[in-house]
Order: structure tokens, then C-alpha cells, then sequence
């Protein structure tokens, strides 16, 4: 599969997208010239130079040491988030497939409960609740977010249980875990990876948002979403202030989709027939 990764030009540039990004948020401390937060209000709305490569803001804080750090809080964040969020989706998706008609029916009930609601206003309610803070925006996301891992992974496994090889396991005497773990759940993976590659992208706007909104995340945390909503006051006369984290969650989710689009091309080639 990497072979045929390699050879799609549209895998090579989301890869090294994904690389630069990561990168950047493990060697944050290194790259940055000043301390994100520090305020330094002589320097306020300074042009770039040497010292400040990128300028300044409102408050005389580096821009391009902001950007580096929001790295770490949009990557940070998102991929622990997709990583329960897929946990959630592939147990929970899996077992409703298998487990009997009342199961089932309970679960999606419940999923359709959630997905009627749009994400961001559950994730906002959230955090009304439980306050700010790093671990509420995840709870606030997983818990806005699982029905719609747990539905897709619910639709895979459905189509997975009309097969020869389920049939077979059941007559063996499989009971459901062993259903869930040894068969559908790898049977499913690769198409469900598809759908988490591409899912990073939305993880990581729906994050910016949280900040640009003033939710979730302490007063001057060198956050994109966040650089956003602080340079609002300065669109006319420093447009700059917007665009360079417009630009870093453009480039970081555009690296995930496309990454997710070539995962999907390989994996999923029938897709692409009809």
C-alpha cells in the first residue's frame, strides 16, 4: 500500500504537509524566536525585521512564535480526539450490526438523537457546562461527534453481515465479541481509516472554532482559531493578523483530506467506478 501511495502525487504532497505540520508542533520551542505569550507592548503592530520575522500583533506578541505553538494545540488536540472518537465508533458501530434487532434499534435511535443537532452547537453547549479548559474541548468534541463515527462504522458492518465469511463464524459458534474483534472490525478497518484521515480536517476546524468563538481555551493561548478571533479588531489595518492562521488551518486540513482522498483511492477503488 505505501508503494501505491508514493506513486499518487496527491499522497506525496498531504503527506508532506502532514510531516511539516507535525513537525513544527514537536519542535515548536525550538523554531521560536520569542515566547508566544509574551507580551511586549512598545512593539505593538511591529512590521517584520529580523527580531519578529512575521510582525506583531495587538499586544506586541510574535506572530510567526503564535503560529508555531498553535501547532501544538490544533494537533495535540485533534489526534487524541480522533483516536477515542474511532475507539467509540468501531466497539460501539460494530456491536449494533451484531448484537440483535432491540440493540440495534436502541443505538441508532440514540445516534439520530445526536445527529439532529448540528455538532458545533452540542460541542458549545458542552462547554457551557463544563468550562474551559484543554480536556473539556475533547469531552465537548467526542461527545458532539461519536454518532457519526459510530454510524458509519455501524453502515460497514451491516454490509460485512450479509457475507459468506460472518455466516461461517456464526455456525463455528463465534459468540459476538469474537464476531466484533476477530472478523468485522478488520474487515472494516481499511474503509474506516479512510473516513478517519479525512475526519482530522473537520477535528481540527471544529478546534479553531472553539477558540475564534472565545470557548474552551484561557485568554491568549497561541491558538489559530484564536489569532483569528484577536485580530478581528485589526482586519482593515492589519489584514496580515488573519491571514497567516487562515492560511496554517487551511494547509493543515488540506493535507489531511488530501492524504484521505489518496487513502480512499487505493483502499476504496470501487468508488471511483460508479
Amino acid at each position: 500500500m505505501i508503494h501505491k501511495l508514493l506513486k499518487r502525487p496527491q499522497a506525496i504532497i498531504g503527506l508532506c504537509l502532514i510531516a511539516i505540520v507535525i513537525v513544527i508542533a514537536i519542535a515548536a520551542p525550538a523554531f521560536s524566536p520569542h515566547d508566544p505569550e509574551l507580551v511586549n507592548l512598545s512593539q505593538k503592530y511591529a512590521q517584520p525585521d529580523p527580531e519578529y520575522p512575521l510582525g506583531t500583533d495587538q499586544l506586541g506578541r510574535c506572530t510567526l512564535s503564535r503560529l508555531l505553538y498553535g501547532a501544538r494545540y490544533s494537533i495535540g488536540i485533534s489526534l487524541p480526539v480522533l483516536l477515542i472518537l474511532s475507539v467509540i465508533g468501531l466497539i460501539v458501530g460494530t456491536f449494533s450490526a451484531c448484537a440483535g434487532e432491540k440493540a440495534d434499534h436502541f443505538i441508532t435511535i440514540l445516534c439520530d438523537v445526536f445527529i439532529a443537532f448540528p455538532s458545533l452547537i452540542i460541542a458549545i453547549a458542552v462547554i457551557g457546562v463544563l468550562g474551559n479548559g484543554l480536556q473539556n474541548i475533547a469531552v465537548s468534541v467526542v461527545i458532539a461527534t461519536w454518532a457519526w463515527f459510530v454510524r458509519i462504522v455501524r453502515s460497514y458492518s451491516v454490509q460485512e453481515m450479509g457475507k459468506d465469511y460472518i455466516l461461517a463464524a456464526r455456525i463455528s459458534g463465534c459468540n459476538t465479541g469474537k464476531l466484533v474483534f476477530r472478523h468485522l472490525i478488520p474487515n472494516i478497518l481499511p474503509q474506516f481509516l479512510v473516513y478517519v484521515s479525512t475526519g482530522v480536517a473537520s477535528s481540527i476546524i471544529m478546534v479553531s472554532s472553539f477558540a475564534f468563538l472565545g470557548l474552551g481555551l484561557p485568554s491568549g493561548t497561541p491558538e489559530w482559531g484564536a489569532m483569528l478571533n484577536d485580530a478581528r479588531t485589526a482586519l482593515y489595518s492589519h489584514p496580515e493578523l488573519l491571514i497567516y492562521p487562515g492560511l496554517c488551518i487551511f494547509v493543515t486540513a488540506a493535507g489531511f483530506n488530501l492524504f484521505g482522498e489518496a487513502l480512499r483511492d487505493i483502499l476504496m477503488p470501487e468508488e471511483d467506478s460508479l
